[in-house]
């Protein structure tokens, strides 16, 4: 077979800031995906996209090639709309457990297809299999079935080997070659999937702050606006909120940690700011699907998502009565003076939580069910002297010694609340009680501080349209 082009030539015209054709960017996604390019050769044009970038065409025209190279999934049969939702990775980012059932009650079907957590970002399934019985592995015909009139309305699962396998090669790729951060990429590496898998409407979640992939606002708002773009490009309806994630969500990190958490928000209770955004990305699926009106409150506290998450952890073989695993070693961190929690660094308890055995360093890697970080106080919230802060949960306990090294910065006790306005931004670096104060008892669920102005700051930063 002939090919249309040479490998070489491609990387050196994006190497010399040209703008790749139609035509080239089609073959080399193909050749890729064939084995024709070499690794070396398309890690070399990703660090010639990451240092000269793309234009809006191009970026369509490469998340359109890599849709090409596999099957795109239909489910306009279903005679309902369809809606999914994407997170680019947070710490104890649960939203989609509570989420997908909540957007069900509605008649609105929600193919919600997720990953495995990496590094310091929990992965949906996951959380969910610490569930007892319950799999992630679906075929389509499953997902249809699940999403159809006889089932739950809602299925979170795995996705296919055969959606953008292009993707999956080249995001391996990425991952070792100092590629990761290349918008570009990132763009159309997720939306690539996400318009593969049929949804008629999508509303991404792009977190912004320590614990997220885009750690400026800046940058953030450009990621969300080049995916609103491919998305309304493809016929996809789609919108995109950016939220925080320079603090924790909730108050668990982890995997059955936060499924417990997340059956608190579908029994009409839960933290605040989980409650809080769940809300907000229900109503804009249901705004999406056409249902402006949905009442998305009311059906949390009147146990109609908790019925519809029932439903669907069951059709996909979970437990839903079993109990859930717990660690077998626990140590908590104390406050050591009383005062405000001015800091509470969502890296580092996402790092502390991956060094416990909740996360994995390579996708290989198992996960422990029951590990993780409890929080029992919130940053901003007062806090009592010897009260405990954190309950780190594992079932090694050899992995305490290096989780607790990664809390060491990431938290800060001041006895003065910080002013309000641009004097809190001082004084969260002023002199302050720093983490150390570390304890071996277990911790109860109760406890929680108060916080200090009766309500908590807003998750949700802005929202782009287009």
């Amino acid at each position: 077979m002939t090919e249309a082009f040479d490998a070489v030539d491609v990387i050196a015209r994006k190497r010399d800031g040209g703008r790749l054709s139609d035509a080239q960017i089609a073959w080399v996604i193909d050749a890729y995906t064939r084995g024709v390019v070499a690794d070396e050769q398309m890690a070399a044009l990703a660090m010639a996209i990451y240092l000269r970038g793309m234009e809006k065409e191009e970026i369509a025209r490469w998340t359109q090639a890599m849709i090409d190279s596999g099957e795109r999934m239909d489910f306009s049969g279903l005679g309902k709309p369809t809606a999914d939702k994407h997170s680019t990775g947070g710490v104890g980012d649960k939203i989609t457990l509570p989420l997908a059932p909540l957007v069900a009650v509605f008649g609105v079907a929600v193919p919600q297809l997720s990953g495995r957590g990496l590094g310091h970002t929990g992965g949906t399934l996951d959380k969910l299999e610490s569930i007892p019985g319950w799999r992630a592995a679906l075929s389509n015909e499953e997902i249809f079935d699940l999403l159809g009139q006889d089932g739950p309305g809602a299925v979170i699962c795995a996705a296919g080997s055969g959606l953008a396998p292009a993707d999956r090669k080249l995001y391996a790729l990425r991952d070792i070659t100092g590629t990761v951060s290349c918008i570009p990429l990132i763009a159309s590496s997720i939306m690539s999937k996400k318009i593969a898998e049929g949804t008629g409407s999508l509303v991404l979640d792009v977190k912004v702050g320590s614990g997220a992939f885009m750690k400026e606002l800046d940058k953030a708002r450009e990621l969300a606006r080049v995916m609103v773009e491919l998305g309304n490009g493809a016929g996809v309806k789609t919108t995109a909120l950016l939220t925080d994630m320079s603090t924790p969500l909730g108050y668990t990190v982890g995997n059955a940690l936060e499924v417990r958490e997340s059956v608190e928000v579908l029994a009409g209770g839960g933290p605040a700011d989980v409650v809080e955004l769940t809300v907000a990305l229900a109503r804009e699926m249901c705004d999406a699907a056409g249902l402006p009106d949905a009442d998305v409150e009311a059906a949390l506290k009147d146990g109609r998502a908790m019925d519809k998450w029932r439903q669907m952890i069951a059709a996909q073989g979970g437990d839903v009565d079993a109990p859930l695993p717990v660690a077998k070693h626990q140590e908590v961190v104390y406050a050591p003076a009383s005062g405000v929690l001015t800091q509470l660094d969502a890296l580092a308890v996402g790092v502390s939580a991956w060094r416990l055995g909740a996360g994995r360093a390579r996708k290989e890697d198992a996960v422990q069910a029951g590990a993780g970080i409890e929080l029992h106080a919130k940053q901003g919230q007062y806090v009592q002297a010897g009260q405990p802060l954190l309950t780190l949960h594992t079932d090694t306990p050899e992995r305490l010694e290096r989780a607790l090294a990664a809390l060491e910065g990431g938290w800060r006790v001041e006895e003065t609340a910080p002013t309000c306005g641009a004097g809190a931004a001082a004084a969260a670096g002023a002199a302050g009680v720093e983490a150390g104060v570390v304890g071996r008892a277990a911790a109860t669920a109760g406890g929680r501080a108060a916080e200090t102005t009766g309500g908590h700051a807003s998750v949700i930063l802005e929202k782009i349209t287009a």
